[in-house]
């Protein structure tokens, strides 16, 4: 173990550099991905920087995010790491409370992402799903083999799901004017300008988050008086042990943070398996042929193991392009990492998208290769915090096995209906200013089976 007459000093630290007053703002915001890699291989797994004004230190590698995530010392906080990006939209969501009171409020929580309530939920998404590729089905005929934009008719899709089963009740026409508020509200996170300018992407966020809490505070009073079995029920009547319940604004918070994690998360997923399918046409056969050969028109929770070519080409697509691609936090007490001392208060970076491609740990990193997650190659496997999708330690995704479960329903009854390609030499464009998306929302040409 490192003595402290050995440790490093905070200033010793290598520094990223960057342009003069913004730092690293431009590299976080329009190539993460290029730009993370090129600093770990030149400098190393820690290093200096600044970002957005903030004085902060990447971690890179999974040594690195071991340490973050295990956070076994509690020096690591998450709600002060996100609180300066999304705490005015997503207040008090899961993901920004920390240590006693996070446990207490994902205990609760958990009960809605049990066996039991995903497979009545697997149930409830079926329709939705029908509906809505059969409204893909009509557009992709009309268009006469112009081109299909996958990102945004996804992410109505998700969005239509994730009402249905987190809130028991469809959206109907409020649903553009609800997405907009979701996107208006993930997009605020990363302004430059953090001041309600008009037109500005703070003040459209702050506007989102109103329209956001007047549309679920309308409904929890009658949820409260004839609870359901969707997710919003259940927090409106969720007790602990003690008899404590949500307040309103609590069971508010919650469902903000958590359909937005439902359905864009989800969306941006699919989104890249099916540009990997398109630009892969075998993998697409080979997928299809394994959905044909299960018989089914649509899926049960015990099916899910059944697709061991889709859990594939799922880790795959996970791996290159992350959905939550940046995770920070703050330090509330010293931490040694690697012979340098990193000091309370200070901003710490760990990217899951930067260590799914460090070429130490996987075989040509940049290539789609679903088979390094087969039983014969197992890549990921080599550290056990080398691979995180869906974060880790006490933090991890409390809705993994919801988003695997929606995922793979809405791909396999994809594949039924189906074919769809992207031109050989196309490569999608991301959008890292907030979540990953694509800039040109994913064209392909999609032709009904």
């Amino acid at each position: 173990m490192t003595t402290n007459t050995q440790l490093r000093d905070f200033e010793d630290i290598p520094v990223a550099g960057g342009i003069p007053v913004i730092g690293q703002t431009y590299n976080f915001l329009f190539q993460p991905l290029t730009s993370g890699i090129a600093l770990y291989e030149r400098l190393g797994p820690v290093i200096r920087g600044n970002a957005f004004g903030l004085n902060s230190v990447a971690l890179g590698g999974p040594e690195a995010v071991e340490l973050v995530l295990r956070n076994s010392d509690q020096a690591f906080s998450n709600h002060q790491g996100w609180a300066y990006f999304i705490e005015k939209f997503f207040h008090r969501g899961l993901m920004l409370l920390d240590f006693d009171e996070h446990k207490f409020h994902r205990g609760i929580l958990q009960t809605a992402f049990k066996k039991a309530a995903l497979t009545d939920y697997l149930q409830r998404m079926q329709p939705v799903i029908g509906q809505g590729l059969a409204r893909w089905r009509k557009h992709a005929i009309g268009l006469r083999g112009t081109d299909f934009k996958v990102y945004p008719e996804l992410k109505r899709l998700t969005l239509d799901i994730a009402t249905e089963v987190f809130m028991g009740e469809p959206l109907g026409k409020e649903a553009d004017h609800i997405n907009n508020a979701f996107v208006d509200c993930v997009k605020a996170g990363t302004a430059i300008i953090r001041y309600p300018i008009p037109g500005g992407r703070w003040q459209r966020g702050l506007r989102g988050r109103a329209t956001l809490e007047a549309f679920f505070r309308s409904r929890i009073a009658a949820k409260r008086r004839q609870p359901g079995t969707d997710l919003f029920s259940r927090l409106c009547i969720a007790e602990d042990e003690q008899g404590n319940r949500f307040s309103d604004d609590d069971v508010i918070n919650h469902m903000i943070f958590l359909l937005m994690a439902a359905h864009d998360t989800s969306t941006i997923t699919l989104t890249s398996m099916m540009y990997q399918l398109g630009k892969h046409p075998d993998w697409q056969r080979r997928r299809r042929e394994e959905a044909l050969a299960l018989g089914k028109s649509t899926l049960v929770h015990d099916d899910l193991s059944q697709l061991p070519l889709m859990d594939l080409v799922l880790k795959e697509s996970l791996r290159l392009l992350s959905p939550v691609h940046v995770l920070p936090r703050k330090t509330v007490k010293p931490v040694e990492f690697k012979g340098y001392l990193i000091p309370a208060n200070v901003y710490v970076i760990i990217s899951p998208i930067v260590t799914h491609h460090l070429f130490q740990y996987w075989t040509a990193p940049t290539m789609f290769d679903p088979e390094r997650f087969g039983p014969e190659r197992r890549e990921h496997k080599q550290h056990p915090y080398q691979y995180l999708p869906f974060g880790g330690g006490a933090h991890m995704c409390i809705g993994l096995h919801f988003a695997e479960l929606e995922i793979k329903t809405i791909l396999y009854q994809l594949l039924l209906k189906f074919r769809w390609s992207v031109p050989e030499h196309y490569v999608m464009p991301i959008n890292f200013t907030s979540l990953p998306t694509p800039r040109d929302q994913l064209p392909v040409k999609l032709y009904p089976l």
